[in-house]
């Protein structure tokens, strides 16, 4: 027979349970057809890369199917009616994989990651003895927009805020 992923996406209003019951009735509809289930993952709730049908989460659900096509097209048209299915993809593949998928093992991945200091990676720059950064000004440099006592007054740039001062208590000084 051949061999087929299959991975769906349930409303993430949906709990857990129900997402475990909408799993059952499918395996049942693919082994009520002469197919079998061979993995069952459950990949939890997680963030959509964009909306579906105005949510920004679901429940992913991984299965590993032997199954003939007519039951195959039995178990997508069911998730097709199922209110509860968001998305599904189904694909034909030469072998499945053994073992855990790519998602279950970053998530033990992650678990068993060291939740730490940064000592691993020594310091962050501009803290704790790092090196200042270069492309934010210091105090004791010298920036361009800031007057400096070696240039004459005229030379240095005048800012709008002292023009439109000098404006005003010229009109005052008209009255």
């Amino acid at each position: 027979m051949p061999l087929y992923e299959s991975v769906l996406i349930t409303r993430p209003d949906v709990s857990a349970q129900q997402v475990e019951s909408i799993s059952e009735n499918l395996t049942k509809i693919i082994d009520d057809n002469g197919g079998s289930i061979t993995k069952h993952e459950y990949w939890g709730l997680r963030n959509l890369a964009y909306r579906i049908k105005k949510n920004r989460k679901g429940h992913y659900v991984l299965f590993n199917i032997d199954a003939p096509p007519e039951a195959v097209q039995e178990y997508e048209r069911n998730m097709r009616i199922s209110e509860d299915v968001m998305r599904y993809l189904t694909i034909r593949v030469d072998e499945h994989e053994e073992g855990p998928s790519v998602q279950m093992q970053s998530r033990h991945a992650r678990d068993d990651r060291h939740r730490g200091r940064r000592d691993d990676r020594g310091p962050r720059p501009g803290r704790d003895g790092g090196r200042p950064r270069e492309d934010r000004p210091r105090e004791d440099r010298p920036r361009e927009d800031r007057p400096r006592e070696d240039r004459p007054r005229e030379d240095r740039p005048k800012d709008d805020d002292s023009r439109a001062k000098t404006e005003t208590s010229d009109a005052g000084d008209a009255k």
